[in-house]
Formats: C-alpha cells, structure tokens, sequence
C-alpha cells in the first residue's frame, strides 16, 4: 500500500464498509464555544485551522475511540485508514490507531478537509454579523448548502470533492473495508451524497443533530457494489462506557434559506 491516500489505498477491491470518525475535540472547537458564549466577534484559535490541535479532551476521546476499535475482529479490521490532513483529524486517527495496536500507516488526503470559510474564518455569528452584514444577509437569503464565503467553500463545494472519493468506493470491485477520519460537516455531507438526500432533507438533518466528537459512523454494502446502507450514525457509547467527556461543539443551527 502507498501513501498516496484513498485512490491508491483501495484500487484493487471495492469497500464493503465505511466507517466515518469525527476528529476528537480540538482547541479550535473550544475557542470557537468560549467566544460564542463571551459574544465575542472573532475566535482566539492558536493556529491557522489546519495546523489546530486536539485539546486534552480529544486526545483523551482518541484514546477511548482506539479502545473500541481494538475489539473489531482481525478479519474485520478497516484495510484503509485515510485522514483529513488537518492535524485534529490526523491526531484522532494516529492516536486511535496506535491504542488500537494496528499495525497500519495513516493515510491522508485533503479532499477530507474541512469548509473553507475564506473571509468568515475565525468569526463568530456576531463577527460575520458585525463585520460583514451583506455577507450575512446573503447566508441567511442562500443557506447553508449554497452559500459560498467570498474566498471559502459552500456545503455544496465540499459535496462535489467527496463525491469523487464515494465514486471511487462505488466503482472498485468486493472486499475492502475503509475508515475515514474527518469532520462534522464532511461528515453530514457524505450522508446527504450516500442516501441521495435533498436540499431540505441535509438542512433539517443539519438543523437537528450535532456530530459528535470522535462519533463513529457505519455504512455496509455486504456485495461491495450499489448502494450503501446506514448502520448506525453518531455513536459515542465508547466515550461513556471509559469515562470519557462527549462533545460535540455544533456548527451554526441556522442553516435553511430565509
């Protein structure tokens, strides 16, 4: 296997799982919670937002994500581990593959990226509000789907980059099982591709339910071919069943056209 990401990773046999894995909780999210809740206008990250680490608390939801892991059966172990390169996502992965104890190298590809803001990056609400009130208009007139951040991406931007990675799992032939680690949004956006959900359908979905920090999601496809199926969506049993705090820092619930 090279380490040239997901193509390369599985282009001999098809996946028959896709287990989908919220990077644990980083010091981007509790930054972004703590100026929300201060109603202040920018976000005091530490570092660019690919370069944002994981806080104690999702070092420790890592842990607890790898211990689960290590009771899936040998023969039913991902075969891929494929990353967002942004370093809470890699973090999450490495961290979890190591307490798994699997002997498997982390692979990264940045069509896993977060959303782009461009201008919007690092404002709260109240900044983008306060700071840019005709861009903050157009959110709310588009939503979220469509709307594009002058320099950033839309929902349906990231969509379009993912669909070229659930083609190549849709095209290959039987076997493979692969586990990718990445975001609230990549994930949400993966389910609206995988179920063929409308514009409202994704919105509600967005509106109502919070992605977990280190959730795991499960989609099967028993034959390696067709259509996938959803197991199970946003499980963090394995975060209480060790102690361990659950997260989820929720992204902005006004998310359909007004």
């Amino acid at each position: 296997m090279n380490e040239d990401g997901l193509t390369d990773a599985v282009q001999e046999a098809g996946a028959v799982e896709l287990l989908l894995i919220r990077h644990g909780e980083s010091e981007g999210n509790v930054a972004a919670t703590e100026a929300r809740l201060a109603g202040a206008e920018v976000i005091d990250v530490p570092a660019r937002d690919a370069d944002v680490n994981l806080s104690s608390t999702g070092q420790d939801q890592a842990k607890a994500l790898g211990a689960a892991l290590a009771r899936i059966a040998d023969e039913l172990r991902p075969d891929a581990i494929v990353s967002s390169p942004y370093a809470r996502a890699l973090q999450t992965a490495e961290i979890a593959v190591e307490t798994a104890g699997w002997p498997m190298k982390v692979l990264t590809d940045e069509r896993l990226r977060d959303r782009e803001l461009g201008i919007l990056d690092r404002l709260t609400r109240l900044g983008v509000e306060s700071r840019y009130p005709d861009e903050a208009e157009r959110r709310l007139w588009l939503g979220k789907l469509y709307y594009r951040p002058p320099g950033g991406e839309s929902w349906a931007d990231v969509a379009l980059r993912l669909r070229s990675i659930l083609d190549e799992l849709n095209t290959l032939g039987t076997g493979h099982r692969v586990m990718l680690v990445c975001h609230d949004a990549v994930i949400l956006l993966v389910r609206y591709v995988l179920e063929g959900m409308t514009e409202k359908e994704i919105l509600n979905l967005a509106a109502t339910t919070s992605v977990l920090n280190a959730s795991i999601t499960r989609y099967v496809r028993p034959t390696g071919a067709g259509p996938w199926e959803l197991e199970s969506f946003n499980v963090a049993d394995h975060l209480t069943e060790q102690g361990v705090t659950v997260t989820e820092h929720a992204g902005d619930a006004s998310v359909h056209p007004q």
